[in-house]
């Protein structure tokens, strides 16, 4: 089902936003006020167009607030990206999320009612640690700063085993959400699936839980 979104903001990360929805096959309205951006992303958007974000009546003469999400990616310049998501916020517009440059940007886009703030730099660092320090990892997503949701190749230790057998969640306090095997995905597996050595396995729980699995099963 296609989806309406709104992306304000060219540089890097809200490029790689834009041309992504747009080959996920979703309509995407492309707003910078750089041309050249404009121009580079006009055929990874349905609706390219050059305008100041911050102005009112530029983005009510765009039907933003028909948008059901906007991701507000202006660059270095907060009071722009804090002006923004107030007028989008004041016109009515139901899921604004905003790239955040450091925790007083946070604070302040908390206050005016942000939807999601994200920490693209930040949380792709955390990513990066966590996959250096363990050749287990595969991927990691911080949900907050006690839980996460990782992904963790399965070794020989625990090959052959079934998900009962290995008791995750009475042992550790984590859940198995699915596993990746080859090309397949299984999402939610039965208790009787059996684990196969480079199986990945998708995890949530504690961090200090997923650590603890991973030092003594794999």
């Amino acid at each position: 089902m296609k989806k309406q979104f709104a992306v304000i903001g060219l540089g890097r990360f809200g490029g790689s936003v834009c041309k992504e929805l747009n080959l996920l096959g979703h309509e995407v309205l492309a707003i910078d006020s750089d041309e050249a951006r404009v121009n580079d992303y006009v055929r990874f958007s349905t609706h390219a167009v050059v305008t100041n974000a911050t102005d009112e009546n530029a983005l009510t003469s765009l039907g933003i607030r028909n948008f059901e999400y906007v991701i507000v990616a202006i660059g270095d310049n907060i009071q722009s990206s804090i002006l923004c998501t107030l007028v989008l916020k004041e016109l009515g517009v139901k899921n604004v999320w905003v790239k955040a440059q450091n925790n007083y940007h946070h604070k302040v886009l908390e206050k005016i009612g942000a939807d999601r703030i994200v920490h693209p730099e930040h949380d792709m660092g955390v990513r990066i640690a966590h996959y250096l320090v363990s050749d287990k990892i595969i991927d990691y997503i911080e949900l907050s700063p006690e839980y996460s949701i990782v992904e963790v190749m399965a070794t020989a230790k625990i090959s052959s085993q079934s998900l009962s057998e290995l008791n995750v969640r009475a042992k550790f306090g984590c859940t198995i959400l699915g596993i990746k095997r080859a090309d397949d995905l299984i999402i939610s597996p039965i208790p009787t699936e059996i684990i196969y050595e480079k199986d990945i396995l998708i995890m949530v729980g504690g961090n200090h839980d997923i650590k603890k699995f991973e030092d003594e099963r794999l």
